[in-house]
């Protein structure tokens, strides 16, 4: 017998004559922060910037009118010469580009390629602030999922009535047929040594952009 073999075998041994059955699953987590945490969106906004940050990724701020600007001043402050964009990105958002080369996805999929680019911007389905989370499912300015995983630099932005508290809340928001990608920082796993090591199955760098409307 092998080990597959008598893990299931003690776990269909463990449910014994509920096997087959329907089991109630307890509920009982919490699905809305209080109050107290964050009566206003400002505090769901302060909340998940404190969140990210502390996830080692880097938080910047900016209004709807200036998104542009912004975006513009992330690429060029990583001297970004070129990237990738989903095709449906919204024009505005690029803008604003000197010397930098958005390579619209039509159809990239040579892995090469993608890691030759500088980095990647895209939005973001939801965001929560609990846990400092991003979720991308492929929708409208998201692109494929292999664009924010290749690249070593993902800009993601964020609109604040993105942002809900808490994990239920986010998933409320979600299809679950849909490609999702949940983000919370750069990806890391444990290297030799037990030491820290970032961008083994993702971007080493992660940078959101908050917009206030």
């Amino acid at each position: 017998m092998s080990s597959r073999e008598r893990i299931v075998r003690r776990v269909l041994d463990a449910l014994g004559e509920a096997r087959g059955t329907g089991v109630d699953v307890p509920r009982g987590y919490r699905r809305r922060l209080t109050a107290a945490e964050a009566a206003t969106r400002a505090d769901l906004v302060a909340m998940f910037t404190e969140r990210v940050a502390a996830r080692r990724a880097t938080v910047r701020h900016a209004g709807a009118d200036d998104l542009a600007t912004s975006v513009a001043a992330a690429l060029w402050a990583r001297a970004a010469r070129r990237i990738a964009a989903p095709a449906d990105l919204p024009f505005g958002w690029l803008s604003e580009l000197d010397g930098v080369d958005a390579v619209a996805d039509t159809g990239l999929t040579d892995l090469e390629t993608l890691r030759g680019l500088d980095g990647v911007v895209t939005g973001c389905a939801v965001a929560i602030a609990q846990t400092g989370t991003i979720v991308l499912d492929g929708g409208r300015a998201q692109g494929r999922r292999l664009l924010s995983l290749v690249p070593d630099y993902h800009l993601c932005v964020v609109h604040a009535d993105q942002i809900v508290g808490t994990v239920p809340e986010a998933v409320a928001r979600l299809r679950p047929e849909r490609p999702l990608t949940w983000i919370s920082g750069p990806p890391a796993a444990g290297g030799p040594e037990a030491r820290r090591v970032e961008g083994g199955h993702g971007p080493r760098s992660l940078e959101v952009l908050v917009v206030e409307d």
